[in-house]
């Protein structure tokens, strides 16, 4: 609906319409577009929503009545204004030029225009056409999502504008590279934890800058252990054993020594957990601390355990020895291994 379009005209109104159609093109005579050198009405104008939109047309001292149009409906006849909406004003009404402006342009204000004329009982017409330029709008996009690692997905990004906006999808990641769609819709078969993280829609059409929405994606795993090392500790000294464990959601951890689980406000005991790291802390290691423990990560998707040991500074220079030791047995035996060949030949 063009401008104007939506204004209902009684019956009188239109009658009176007719005949000032009828004076301004004269029955039995054809109209005529770019008979001359005038009118001469402007190449295509294009405007963005929302800017104003004007409209020229040419003409000389000939010209004894003129008009602008849109559609079947007339907006201006000379000085004369036969259109209501406001936003539709008169420029200049010359003997070179006769150009009105629209206002605050929406998208049903495109279509063609017509510049007619009259002069010497002849009528001619020119015509313009408005494009009406939309910048992008994301209408619907996706809510963030949760899911299990292995399933799949589909994300959702529906866009507008005109002309129709560019829809691409990219994963926010230092590991990610380029574009991980170029559609509306982006399908991930068998997520992976490390394709969690936020995916950025972009909608673009070089009307504006483009518009862009993210939607978190958060992938779930049981808990694995990445690191979890025995240490030695002397007697009366303090001593930490830490078990580190990647989840989502977040683990819980547990400690236990000899199948018994550590309770939190044992004496000389303390455990200090934060969400992927478990410290055991012993402020003052005695003999009987020394041995096997046992870090249990676990949600609600699965479990895991290692075991640690805590012990003392004999036990580290024993293993030591005992290297050095199998090390030394191995130089002296060397001889007597070549002697017996030698002996054999």
């Amino acid at each position: 609906m063009g401008v104007c379009g939506y204004l209902f005209l009684p019956w009188k109104c239109l009658v009176v319409v007719s005949l000032r159609l009828l004076f301004l093109v004269p029955t039995g005579v054809p109209v005529r577009s770019g008979d001359a050198t005038f009118p001469k009405a402007m190449d295509n104008v294009t405007v963005r929503q929302g800017e104003s939109a004007t409209l020229r047309c040419t003409i000389d001292n000939r010209v004894t009545r003129v008009a602008w149009l849109n559609r079947s409906t007339i907006l201006y006849a000379g000085n004369d204004k036969w259109c209501l909406d406001p936003r539709v004003v008169l420029l200049s009404n010359t003997q070179t030029q006769y150009s009105i402006e629209i206002q605050n342009v929406d998208v049903y204000d495109e279509g063609p225009y017509t510049c007619s004329v009259q002069t010497d009982n002849h009528p001619k017409t020119s015509r313009v056409h408005l494009i009406v330029q939309v910048s992008p709008k994301i209408v619907e996009i996706s809510s963030d999502i949760s899911i299990n690692e292995g399933n799949n997905i589909s994300l959702t990004c529906i866009a507008t504008g005109r002309p129709e906006p560019t829809v691409t999808w990219r994963h926010i990641s230092p590991k990610a590279v380029g574009f991980v769609s170029e559609d509306e819709y982006l399908e991930i078969q068998g997520i992976t934890r490390e394709q969690s993280g936020d995916y950025e829609c972009s909608a673009s059409n070089d009307v504006a800058a483009p518009v862009v929405r993210r939607v978190k994606v958060t992938v779930n795993y049981p808990p694995y252990i990445s690191e979890a090392k025995g240490t030695g500790v002397p007697v009366g000294q303090k001593g930490t054993l830490q078990c580190e464990a990647s989840a989502v959601p977040s683990a819980e951890f547990q400690w236990y020594k000899d199948d018994k689980r550590l309770i939190e406000g044992k004496k000389g005991v303390k455990v200090e957990n934060r969400p992927f790291l478990s410290k055991l802390i012993f402020f003052n290691v005695s003999e009987h601390d020394y041995g096997n423990y046992t870090c249990v990560a676990s949600n609600k998707l699965g479990h895991t355990n290692a075991s640690i040991t805590l012990f003392g500074p004999g036990a580290v220079s024993e293993v030591n020895n005992g290297t050095s030791s199998r090390r030394a047995g191995c130089i002296w035996l060397l001889p007597l291994l070549v002697l017996h060949l030698l002996l054999k030949f």
